[in-house]
C-alpha cells in the first residue's frame, strides 16, 4: 500500500501530511489526560501548531543545524512534538530509554555533545539534574511535567515545557522563514537521529541513521504492509527503539492512521478496550501473556470447557490454513464460542498485530492465527532501521519472519569459512538459495550510516562489500528467513555439540506454569534451565491443594512444586534432541525485568546479567 503522501525526508513526510490534514477533522495523536478520563484527540491543525511553535522556541535558543538534542521520556504526545520539531530545523534527535540509570544518561548525553535535554516526569529531572554538571555541552533541561518537589525547578537551567511553548508562540513569526528554509535544506543523506543500543556489555553504541535509512524502510515496510488512513495504532513499545519509532510511529503517520498512546506499559490491556485500535505493534512478551491467561483460564474450568476449546483450536488452525466448506460454518460457531471474547479483550477492531524484537514461538503465533487475530512477524535490528524482512497479511508463515523487503539484501554467511552461501534480495529472486545456517548478513539502503564516534565499532559490524553482520543465525525456508538464535548465545557442551537456546526456550514459553526461562549449559554434559514460574498458577495451585507456604521463596521449594516442573520440563524435552533436552533446573522466586536489570527494553533476556546474578545456582546444578 502506497504511503498517502510523497516524501524523501522527515521534515518533508511531516509537512506534506499536516498539509494533506490540517483543515479537516482528521485526528493524529491521542492521549489520556487521566486514568478515569476518554481518550482526548489531536487533530492536524494543533499538531502543526505545536511542532512550529518549540522549533521556533529551539531556534531562538541557539540548536543549530546537525545540534544534537536528546528526549528522556515514554511515549507520549509531547515526545512526538519534540522529534517532528527537531526534523523540522535539521537537529539531531538522541532518544534514551526511561528505564536507564543517571550514569547511562550521562554517558549517551556526553558522548552525543547534547545541547538540549527532554525530561518527561519528576523521575527522569531527577536524573538530569545529577548528571547536567558532568555534561559540557548541555545548555538546558526542559520538563514535561511539573515536578512534585518545587526545588527540581530552582536551578536556572530547567525549564518547562509550557514555558518554552509560549515562548515559541510568542516569537515564531519572526523565526518562520528560517525554519522554513532549514526543513527544505534537508537532505536524504543528513542524520535524523541517533539510536544508542541498550548495552548489554560494554557502553551503548549510536547507530547514525540518516533520513534515507529511515524513509526507505517506511516505504518498504508499506510495500509489505496494508496500512491506511482508517487505521489507528496503540503505542506502548519505547519510542526511543527503532522498532516503535519506524513501524509504530513514522509509518503509521505516513498512512495517515491514528497514533493513540498508552497510559503506560502496565495499562495495555485496558488502554486496548478504551482506544480499540486497529493494529498494534508489539513483542512477543504480549502474546505470551495473553496466551498464557487464556490457557490458564481453560485448564481451571470444567471438561466440557476444555473440550470446547481445543475443538476451537483445531478448527482455527484449519481455517487459517485455507480449508473451508464446513469449516467455514465451524469456525462462525468457534468465534462465538471462544474466539470473540478473546476478540473483545484487544478492543474488537485488531486487524493485525505487528511483531517484533524477538522470536515469536510458532505455538503461540498459531493460536492467534486461529483465533483470527493474525500476527505479521518481521526481523530486523536498530542499525537497519530496522526492519530486513517481514511476513505479509494472509501469507504468514508461523516459524519465520517472511520475506526480504524491497530494496533490500539479506544473505547468509557459513560461519565455519566465512562463505556466503545464501542471497534474497527484496524483489523476491533468488541470486542463490540454500537451506543450510549461518550468520545473516544484510545490505541496502536501510543500512546505518555507521556507529557515532566509533569507527572501529563500525568496521566490526559492516565489512568491505558493504554487508552488515547482525550476530544472529538463521536460513531461508522457501524463501523466508528463519531466525536461529544469537552467534553469541550459541552453547557449546562438553561433547562438543554447538546448541541455540533460543528455540529451547521459545517451546517452553507454552507452558502454562512457566512464565520465563533461560536455558543454561556452556562446556557441561547437559541442559539446564532457570525457570521463572508463572507465579498466579502455583499460587492458586497452592490454594486449591492445601499447601502452606510464607512466601513465594518458600512455595517454590516445596516438594509438590518441585515434581510439577519436573513433569512439565520431561513432558516439553520429548520434542527436543538428546544434547538439547533440559535435565535439571531451578525455580527462581523473582521475575526478570528491564528494572532489575535481566531484560532489554524490548524485554529480551540479557543473558550474561542472568548468569552472573545466578552463578551460585547455575554451580549448584552441575556441582555433581
Amino acid at each position: 500500500m502506497p504511503t498517502v503522501v510523497a516524501f524523501e525526508t522527515l521534515p518533508e513526510l511531516f509537512l506534506n501530511i499536516k498539509n494533506k490534514y490540517e483543515d479537516t477533522s482528521k485526528t493524529a495523536f491521542a492521549r489520556k489526560p487521566a486514568t478515569d478520563e476518554p481518550y482526548e484527540e489531536i487533530g492536524w491543525g494543533e499538531v502543526s501548531e505545536d511542532v512550529h511553535t518549540l522549533a521556533a522556541y529551539l531556534v531562538e535558543q541557539g540548536v543549530e543545524v546537525g545540534d544534537r538534542v536528546a528526549i528522556l521520556s515514554e511515549n507520549r504526545y509531547e515526545w512526538a512534538i519534540v522529534d517532528l520539531a527537531l526534523q523540522l530545523i535539521g537537529a539531531i534527535n538522541v532518544s534514551l530509554y526511561t528505564t536507564l540509570p543517571a550514569p547511562k544518561c550521562e554517558y549517551i548525553l556526553q558522548n552525543s555533545e547534547a545541547k538540549f535535554f527532554f525530561v518527561s516526569t519528576g523521575i527522569q529531572l531527577k536524573k538530569a539534574r545529577q548528571v547536567f554538571d558532568n555534561c559540557g555541552h548541555l545548555q538546558q533541561v526542559i520538563a514535561f511535567d511539573e515536578p512534585n518537589i518545587e526545588s527540581y525547578l530552582d536551578e536556572d537551567y530547567v525549564s518547562l515545557f509550557e514555558e518554552a511553548m509560549a515562548e515559541g508562540l510568542k516569537i515564531y513569526p519572526e523565526l518562520e522563514d528560517e525554519i522554513h528554509r532549514r526543513s527544505k535544506s534537508r537532505s536524504p543523506e543528513d542524520m535524523a537521529t541517533l539510536i544508542y543500543t541498550s548495552g548489554t556489555t560494554g557502553q551503548p553504541k549510536g547507530a547514525m541513521l540518516t533520513h534515507r535509512n529511515i524513509v526507505s524502510n517506511i516505504k518498504a515496510a508499506h510495500q509489505r504492509i496494508n496500512i491506511t488512513a482508517d487505521d489507528r495504532c496503540l503505542s506502548f513499545l519505547p519510542l526511543c527503539h527503532s522498532f516503535e519509532r519506524t513501524a509504530g510511529y513514522y509509518a503509521m503517520l505516513a498512512a495517515g492512521a491514528e497514533i493513540y498512546y498508552t497510559e503506560s506499559v502496565d495499562t495495555v490491556a485496558k488502554n486496548m478496550t478504551e482506544a480499540r485500535p486497529t493494529i498494534i505493534i508489539s513483542v512477543p512478551r504480549l502474546f505470551e501473556k495473553i496466551y498464557n491467561l487464556v490457557t490458564k483460564s481453560v485448564e481451571e474450568g470444567t471438561a466440557v470447557k476444555k473440550k470446547i476449546f481445543q475443538w476451537a483450536q483445531n478448527v482455527g488452525r484449519k481455517y487459517a490454513e485455507g480449508k473451508r466448506g464446513l469449516v467455514t460454518l465451524q469456525k462462525k460457531l468457534a468465534d462465538k464460542l471462544v474466539f470473540d471474547k478473546l476478540k473483545e479483550r484487544t478492543g474488537g477492531r485488531i486487524r493485525f498485530f505487528v511483531s517484533g524484537g524477538a522470536a515469536l514461538p510458532a505455538e503461540i503465533g498459531h493460536f492467534f492465527m486461529g483465533a483470527g487475530l493474525h500476527i505479521i512477524e518481521g526481523y530486523g535490528l536498530t542499525e537497519t532501521s530496522p526492519v530486513m524482512c517481514c511476513n505479509t497479511y494472509g501469507d504468514e508463515q508461523m516459524g519465520t519472519v517472511g520475506k526480504v523487503l524491497p530494496g533490500v539484501t539479506v544473505a547468509i554467511q557459513r560461519l565455519e569459512d566465512n562463505e556466503i552461501i545464501a542471497s534474497l534480495c527484496g524483489e523476491d529472486y533468488p541470486i542463490d538459495h540454500s537451506s543450510e545456517q549461518g550468520e545473516i548478513l544484510c545490505k541496502g539502503p536501510n543500512v546505518m550510516k555507521g556507529y557515532w564516534k566509533n569507527d572501529e565499532a563500525t568496521k566490526e559490524m559492516i565489512d568491505d562489500e558493504g554487508y552488515l553482520h547482525t550476530g544472529d543465525v538463521g536460513r531461508f525456508v522457501d524463501g523466508k528467513l528463519q531466525i536461529t538464535d544469537r552467534i553469541k548465545h550459541m552453547i557449546v557442551n562438553a561433547g562438543g555439540k554447538n546448541i541455540y537456546p533460543g528455540p529451547i526456550e521459545d517451546l517452553f514459553k507454552t507452558s502454562k506454569w512457566i512464565d520465563q526461562l533461560m536455558v543454561v549449559g556452556e562446556n557441561q554434559a547437559y541442559m539446564a534451565g532457570l525457570i521463572v514460574p508463572d507465579f498466579e498458577v502455583i499460587e492458586d495451585y497452592a490454594t486449591q491443594n492445601d499447601i502452606t507456604y510464607d512466601s513465594i521463596e518458600d512455595l517454590i521449594q516445596q516438594e509438590e512444586i518441585q515434581n510439577i516442573f519436573r513433569k512439565e520440563i520431561r513432558s516439553y524435552s520429548r520434542e527436543l534432541a538428546s544434547h538439547e533436552k533440559v535435565r535439571d533446573f531451578r525455580l527462581l522466586a523473582n521475575e526478570f525485568t528491564v528494572e532489575s536489570g535481566e531484560l532489554t527494553p524490548t524485554l529480551k533476556i540479557k543473558r550474561r546479567i542472568v548468569k552472573d546474578k545466578y552463578g551460585d545456582l547455575i554451580e549448584d546444578i552441575f556441582a555433581d
